[in-house]
């Protein structure tokens, strides 16, 4: 393995309309943990109880915060789901800024941007400001072809079929 290499931080993008962006980004943190790498979770849009917040509080070197409300995605957002972005939005940038975390996850940054919340071009002048041996992670459907651009890793996941769609519901410890 190159170990200068091992030193470079990349920006990594999650996206797509298929099942797994979230969960492939708490992945990449767990096995970070593993190697003593210590990782920031900032959740955009997502305020409610999901069993994931409960597993990662066994891992000390992962911290998670959540900067939505209630879920708006059927409804239109309130001015206190764009207040809430940007307190998340401000102290995430406070944390890459100050390199306080090797990893830092923006979870749900594309849908942030999707509806408003926050725009494209501020997320894009924070990645700008990375410390050179951080790694970042955004995830969220409908990425912006900016975002696309300025990562160094794009995955998309695609939906094929989703049970879903047959009127099962989310179910708690898979879905939530």
């Amino acid at each position: 393995m190159n170990q200068s290499n091992q030193q470079i931080g990349y920006i990594h993008l999650y996206t797509g309309n298929g099942k797994g962006k979230t969960t492939a980004a708490i992945g990449l943190a767990v096995r970070a943990a593993g190697a003593n790498k210590n990782s920031f979770i900032g959740q955009f849009v997502k305020g409610m109880h999901y069993s994931e917040l409960v597993s990662l509080k066994r891992f000390p070197e992962i911290t998670v915060k959540q900067y939505g409300l209630n879920c708006f995605i059927v409804n239109k957002p309130t001015q206190n789901d764009i207040e809430a972005a940007r307190t998340g939005f401000n102290e995430i940038s406070k944390i890459i800024i100050n390199n306080s975390y090797n990893i830092v996850v923006l979870d749900e940054v594309c849908i942030a941007i999707y509806y408003r919340l926050i725009s494209v071009n501020e997320v894009l002048d924070l990645l700008n400001k990375k410390p050179p041996e951080m790694e970042i992670i955004l995830t969220g459907r409908y990425a912006p072809q900016e975002l696309i651009e300025a990562a160094d890793l794009v995955t998309e996941m695609k939906e094929i079929k989703h049970y879903y769609n047959q009127g099962i519901e989310a179910r708690k410890g898979i879905e939530y």
